[in-house]
């Protein structure tokens, strides 16, 4: 049976620096990090913006970014939580920078700052329009010259392994894991457990994250008994770009619009003044109900990002990546409108945690997107979900410190995983999939009902029912995928079903209250 001091689960920010700053002030220690693809692919790799952080303390300031935050959060963030990420930003920046990730500077060498929906100022770190993928690969090969970090990619976490203790109370021994390429089922027992999963876009039939995103540690801890919450605030990126060939869909940046790129409705009338003052840089939220509502009123499934007025110089030196992708597709940004539509981008809820990064269930720690923080509250405000990871992850990691200082840690035994038989997926599998991507999409969107809610509730109850017998054999990643993706949608129909009042992200038509844009 394989054993290990830290098992991690995810290869994106949150993951990935939790497993160096273990094994830099551990090096005797073992830590193993579990991804199901390869090592690179994760949601971390796909943010293009940046991360927000206060460098300019003459022109901005921490409570200004507090502000912020809170606002966009609608009033559900946790102030404590919020200052403590927003004062931690500048020392976990400068953390990356040492690690080699790279960032846009000026002529002097200063770092240059760029602004996003819901901000004040400037305050984005980024480099160019591919900063995640940026910071993913410095991260990795970081990690790659530690002798006791050892990456398995292939390998699907499929369940938490847990035990209670005489109180009743339910700690993590380890995870039972697949290997995609043996289709081996092994019990990797570890003292401290840490999910850094990523979040559930894949749910939905548009959505910009990777098809990793089926919110697997989010199901796993749900069926363990942990706390998760908050999962009907899912936020939906205002602007992807509109092609129903290609999934996931192809994100354009905020930092278009922070640039200065005019929303435009079929009509080519600029539309965001009439739902906000803050035009095209209100919040995600509210652009994102703003174009479902031109979409609704108009014979086309999209609007348009109007970027021709913008010098052509500045979109091939800042967005680079965005321009080439556009133009694939046949769209000169620098001449033409882009097609847009909102995306499924975001999990703002998710696994409940402290500020050290504990879940409910003891020896389970979680970070970045998986994890229900009380940072993003409703609603997450631009650029803060990087910023979130790499802070969660210094706190996890020194809760793991003083763990592993302890001379008398607890230990029990893992039992070994019952199954033995191989159960091949069921034809219909690749059509339920789709058939709850859809089912989500229309009922369990940027605008739901109570009785859409219901709808969906008793569909996915019926689909559960179908395809998650046999829990005890061993199964194809399709079918686990599943499984998390029944479970998931289950917690966000019902959470979203016990919300009576509409906040950031969640908007019920069925409420009393007709405020539809803040």
């Amino acid at each position: 049976m394989p054993q290990t001091d830290v098992l991690i689960i995810g290869s994106g920010i949150a993951g990935l620096s939790v497993a160096i700053k273990v094994a830099q002030r551990f090096p005797k220690r073992r830590v193993v990090l579990i991804t199901k693809q390869e090592s690179a692919e994760s949601n971390t790799r796909y943010a293009q913006g940046g991360i927000a952080v206060v460098s300019d303390f003459v022109n901005d300031s921490f409570e200004n970014h507090v502000q912020d935050t809170l606002d966009a959060g609608d009033g559900l963030c946790d102030r404590q939580v919020v200052e403590h990420v927003v004062q931690q930003a500048p020392e976990r920046l400068r953390e990356l920078i040492e690690l080699g990730a790279e960032f846009d500077r000026d002529g002097s060498g200063e770092l240059i700052l760029g602004r996003e929906g819901g901000h004040r100022a400037n305050r984005i770190i980024h480099f160019k329009d591919i900063t995640g993928l940026n910071i993913s690969t410095a991260l990795l090969k970081k990690a790659a010259t530690l002798p006791n970090v050892e990456i398995l990619s292939h390998h699907l976490a499929i369940d938490l392994i847990t035990q209670k203790d005489s109180s009743g109370s339910t700690r993590c021994l380890g995870v039972t894991v697949l290997s995609l390429n043996s289709h081996q089922l092994e019990a990797y027992s570890a003292r401290v457990t840490v999910l850094a999963t990523g979040g559930i876009g894949q749910l939905y039939q548009t959505t910009t994250n990777p098809v990793i995103a089926t919110g697997d540690g989010i199901a796993m801890v749900s069926r363990a008994g942990g706390s998760v919450s908050n999962m009907e605030f899912i936020q939906f990126h205002p602007t992807a770009f509109y092609d129903t060939s290609t999934s996931p869909a192809f994100l354009i940046s905020e930092a278009v619009r922070g640039q200065g790129a005019y929303l435009r409705n079929a009509a080519g009338e600029r539309f965001m003044f009439r739902y906000h003052i803050d035009g095209e840089l209100a919040c995600r939220d509210v652009v994102s109900r703003a174009i479902a509502t031109e979409i609704e009123s108009s014979k086309d499934n999209f609007v348009y990002l109007d970027c021709t007025h913008i010098e052509p110089h500045i979109i091939s030196n800042h967005f680079p990546n965005i321009y080439q992708t556009c133009l694939s597709r046949g769209i000169d940004m620098t001449k033409q409108y882009i097609p847009v539509a909102p995306a499924a981008h975001y999990l703002c809820g998710g696994i409940d945690v402290d500020l050290m990064a504990r879940t409910t269930i003891a020896n389970l720690y979680a970070c970045g997107e998986c994890s229900n923080t009380g940072l993003h509250g409703a609603n997450r405000l631009a650029s803060n979900s990087l910023l979130e990871a790499t802070v969660y992850a210094h706190n996890c990691f020194e809760d793991i410190q003083r763990e592993f200082e302890n001379p008398n840690p607890s230990s029990a035994p893992v039992p070994n995983p019952r199954p033995s038989w191989f159960v091949e997926d069921k034809p219909e599998m690749v059509k339920a999939r789709t058939d709850l991507q859809a089912l989500m999409s229309r009922y369990v969107g940027i605008v739901r009902s109570d009785e859409g809610l219901e709808y969906a509730y008793r569909r996915i109850l019926e689909m559960q029912s179908q395809f998650t017998e046999d829990e005890d054999a061993i199964h194809t990643p399709a079918w686990y995928e599943f499984r998390n993706m029944i479970t998931c949608s289950l917690l966000i129909v019902r959470q979203s079903m016990s919300r009576k009042e509409n906040r950031g992200g969640f908007y019920n038509k069925s409420l009393e209250s007709n405020e539809v844009f803040g």
